[in-house]
């Protein structure tokens, strides 16, 4: 038996037991008077009304204990476990989106540290190059600094095309993941471009 049950159970027989009281008392007090008194309080109907008060309580017992406080029940049941339901989902996409992010960062920091090792290869060569050239090279060394940077720089926009590149993924990715819904993807290249200018 839950626990409305019991609550519905004592609350029934309590009130009972107080109209049952409250009934003799009247029925003893109305024994002096004379037969012309109130219909209810007449000795005589006392016990078909108390029966109809038991019949009552006893349906009204029925009703609750086997209909409206079990749905009660279901429905606080079902409420709490859509709750936790929606809890732990959202917990979950908290998580994914945190991993998202974290592998973004990380695809990021890869590519930035592969374009400065790609640049700083380059110069390390170059340096190497003149520092053997240098005495009898001084002449094309110039020209040849100057092919250098252009290369550096290839180099560097190209690394930074493929970062870009990367982004744009990976920003779609995570956005299509998390909402549901693929972006725009000029959009995406227009906020991964200004990302990209502020750092």
């Amino acid at each position: 038996m839950t626990r409305l049950s019991k609550l519905s159970l004592s609350a029934a027989s309590t009130a009972m037991i107080l109209v049952a009281g409250s009934v003799m008392a009247v029925a003893a007090d109305a024994g002096g008077h004379g037969e012309g008194g109130f219909p209810p309080f007449d000795p005589r109907h006392f016990f078909s009304q108390i029966g109809w008060l038991v019949l009552s309580f006893g349906a009204l017992y029925l009703l609750m204990s086997r209909v409206t406080l079990p749905r009660i029940g279901r429905i606080l049941e079902e409420r709490h476990d859509r709750i936790a339901r929606d809890l732990e989902e959202a917990s979950q996409r908290r998580a994914e989106s945190e991993a998202a992010q974290v592998a973004y960062e990380k695809a990021l920091v890869e590519a930035r540290g592969k374009a400065n090792a790609i640049a700083g290869e380059a110069r390390n060569r170059l340096s190497a190059e003149t520092e053997a050239n240098r005495k009898g090279l001084e002449a094309a060394l110039a020209t040849r600094l100057e092919e250098a940077e252009q290369r550096i720089g290839a180099t560097k926009s190209e690394a930074l095309s493929h970062v870009r590149g990367i982004a744009v993924d990976t920003a779609q990715a995570i956005v299509t993941r998390l909402v549901g819904v693929t972006p725009d993807t000029a959009s995406v290249e227009g906020a991964v471009d200004r990302a990209l200018t502020t750092h």
